[in-house]
């Protein structure tokens, strides 16, 4: 189940990383900064449960989708209590999964719908799709990824270093400019000046001045 949830993800165009019993689950979710998680209750060394509890005392508020087999509802009010965002009972259908996914991720960032509109850019986290002025425009998965990241945080400055983390994995060569290619090329491809480099910050996704 795991590698499937992985490789499902990761073709939704997600970057994964994989645990495969709670010690190591805890110890990745206190030192990553990650944008959600999916988490299994019945996992060896450290049940899901107690996980979930030790992240939220310390203060790790990041999205949990918990998996499990037992679908009583005294099982989800123990989950929730614990912290989590959405829960799911095996066996379930990897579509619904990734939906749910897709939710928490807007409702992490404030943001109801599905469509991301910044001035005439609009992007659509359940399509994959993007257009400007109603015109589809083709990004490549990477930068996909990296604009869908900006849409997510319209209006705040993001790092170079925050984009590094949240879009690649951890073997990710971190002093090269990778950041800097794609998003040339992703307003390239726009045509509009929607994405504003902070100098000496990181990049700002803001509606072209009329």
């Amino acid at each position: 189940m795991n590698r499937q949830l992985a490789t499902a993800l990761t073709d939704a165009g997600y970057v994964v990383d994989r645990a495969f019993d709670g010690e190591e689950g805890h110890y990745l979710g206190e030192t990553e900064p990650y944008d959600a998680v999916i988490l299994d209750i019945g996992l060896p060394k450290m049940d899901g449960i107690s996980v979930l509890e030790a992240w939220r005392r310390n203060g790790r508020s990041m999205p949990v989708l918990i998996l499990t087999a037992r679908d009583r509802w005294s099982d989800k009010v123990q989950g929730f209590d614990a912290g989590a965002d959405d829960y799911v009972a095996k066996p379930f259908h990897l579509e619904e999964v990734l939906a749910r996914v897709r939710a928490l991720l807007r409702r992490s960032v404030g943001h109801a719908k599905s469509e991301f509109v910044c001035g005439p850019v609009r992007l659509d986290s359940r399509t994959g799709r993007v257009s400007v002025d109603g015109n589809p425009v083709k990004l490549t998965s990477h930068e996909y990824r990296l604009l869908s990241y900006l849409m997510h945080h319209t209006g705040r400055v993001v790092s170079r270093t925050e984009l590094v983390e949240h879009l690649y994995d951890q073997d990710f060569d971190r002093d090269s400019n990778t950041i800097e290619v794609f998003v040339g090329r992703i307003r390239k491809k726009l045509g509009v000046d929607v994405i504003q480099t902070v100098r000496g910050l990181g990049y700002l996704l803001t509606p072209p001045n009329p």
